[in-house]
């Protein structure tokens, strides 16, 4: 299962993000203190060119092999892929045209995330269609095997001055919370249209009780920081930046979805459109919850597509190789091409400052 933004991931960065914060005024206030201390430092020690190629080199390869390593690892430990049935079906409905209707989703669905960036990157500095190409993709790769995807995070931020990097990972909390955004409301719609009513209301009312909650204690500071001070943050980005934000993720929530829908088509499964459309994005919506771990994600959450699938009837296996497929499509192949940026991508020269005692 495939889940652009999670909220166990919103939740991780934006703890990371408040302790970037809290550290920054800490560490100023430590290097003042040195400064006033110690007046003069020892030369700058230059770490050796070819050492410091070397090691970015051996980083950048590890990330890399990691990165596929998962990938090998999800195919090759998923006991219920029966690639059998998988090839007669393919073999006996294979079409060109199909095949190229499908990978175009999956370049718009990546595409619409690379506008995403773009549009948010601006508040730090202006980026190109290439650049953000460059920066989604290779931070998908650094996130694909790390805890709840965090490392995409620190993707980001490497192509940014360190001065930067708060602001990074701010805008990539924006990013990924519009699609929070729009997998909550299609997922609440999805349960109200097959009857889980009680679900349905049952979350409404918890999240109603949350923004109550958080207006009455939007003061109270953690860290140094408060609600209050992440509303003021969010007001201080341009409105038409928001707006842009939230077309692009809708319009992305709506091509990842439908792509899941026609490849059930492609599989034969016959169901109604109203039906089959919402229990997927009911499926996305409650697989964009439960907090995992990369290397347990895509069984965790393959295994709710099953269980509400299987309600309806579908063939495991179907269920099984449709989720394989669109994790496959839109993290698989972006990751092939996001190690290249990985491999590519240039350090600025590393200096280390000692301190005279």
């Amino acid at each position: 299962m495939v889940v652009p933004g999670s909220i166990p991931k919103i939740i991780l960065s934006f703890a990371i993000f408040s302790f970037q914060c809290s550290i920054d005024s800490h560490q100023l206030h430590l290097v003042s203190n040195i400064h006033t201390q110690n007046s003069t430092f020892a030369p700058m020690i230059t770490i050796p060119h070819k050492a410091k190629q070397f090691l970015v080199f051996t980083v950048k390869l590890l990330i890399v092999v990691g990165a596929f390593y998962f990938i090998y690892n999800q195919l090759a430990s998923n006991d219920k892929l029966e690639w059998d049935l998988f090839l007669d079906l393919f073999y006996k409905n294979q079409s060109f045209t199909g095949i190229s209707f499908i990978l175009f989703f999956s370049f718009l669905n990546r595409f619409f995330e690379i506008l995403k960036w773009q549009n948010l990157a601006q508040v730090v500095k202006p980026i190109s269609i290439n650049d953000a190409t460059k920066q989604v993709l290779a931070a998908l790769t650094l996130g694909v095997f790390t805890p709840v995807g965090v490392g995409e995070y620190a993707g980001k931020a490497l192509y940014f001055d360190k001065k930067d990097t708060k602001k990074i990972i701010f805008l990539n909390l924006i990013c990924n919370g519009v699609q929070i955004v729009a997998t909550g409301i299609f997922g609440i719609l999805g349960m109200m249209i097959l009857g889980y009513w009680l679900w349905s209301f049952g979350i409404i009312a918890f999240i109603i009780a949350f923004f109550l909650f958080s207006y009455f204690t939007k003061k109270i500071k953690i860290n140094g920081y408060s609600i209050e001070d992440l509303i003021e943050k969010i007001n201080e980005i341009p409105k038409k930046i928001h707006r842009k934000n939230l077309i692009l993720g809708f319009c992305r929530y709506l091509v990842f979805s439908h792509q899941y829908y026609f490849l059930f088509l492609a599989f034969d499964v016959d169901l109604t459109y109203s039906t089959l459309m919402a229990t997927i994005t009911m499926v996305y919506f409650l697989a964009s919850v439960i907090p995992s771990f990369q290397f347990l994600d895509f069984a965790l959450k393959g295994s709710l597509a099953v269980y509400f699938f299987g309600l309806l009837g579908v063939n495991e296996w179907i269920v099984v190789f449709v989720t394989m497929l669109m994790w496959f499509f839109n993290v698989v192949l972006p990751v092939i091409f996001g190690s290249y940026y990985v491999m590519i991508f240039k350090v600025l020269p590393l200096k280390s400052k000692v301190i005279n005692h």
